[in-house]
């Protein structure tokens, strides 16, 4: 995975995700097919990227239930990108809920926003 800070070009293997934070707007050019919870993981680790991408509030940072759409403290709000497939994120969109991340495949460009304000789990800390 690459961040990239505004070119939208796909090839066959990666596609666009706009993911909209604290900070502003970043393009991460993700592999079709990965989940985005791993994607948004994989960006927050990146050394270079200097970016808090991470799903999670700072209470589930460490716990949460790695990615199995069980524990729903990985939400995003969907702007732009694939129906709910999930029974989760079903009903969260049906409400407006935030979408589980981990529960997302990339297959097509998809623009993102991180919860700042998660009320069960806590907030973001910058």
């Amino acid at each position: 995975m690459t961040v990239d800070a505004g070119d939208d070009e796909t090839d066959d293997d990666r596609v666009p995700v706009r993911v909209r934070h604290d900070d502003g707007e970043v393009t991460l050019h993700v592999e079709r097919g990965a989940r985005l919870r791993d994607a948004l993981l994989a960006a927050d680790g990146d050394a270079g990227a200097d970016l808090d991408l991470s799903p999670y509030a700072t209470a589930t940072e460490r716990i949460n239930c790695g990615g199995n759409g069980l524990c729903a403290t990985c939400g995003v709000r969907l702007v732009d990108g694939p129906e709910a497939s999930h029974w989760h994120d079903r009903l969260a969109d049906r409400f407006g809920y935030p979408r589980l991340s981990c529960q997302i495949v990339v297959s097509d460009p998809m623009t993102v926003s991180l919860v700042t304000d998660k009320r069960v789990w806590g907030g973001r800390e910058p």
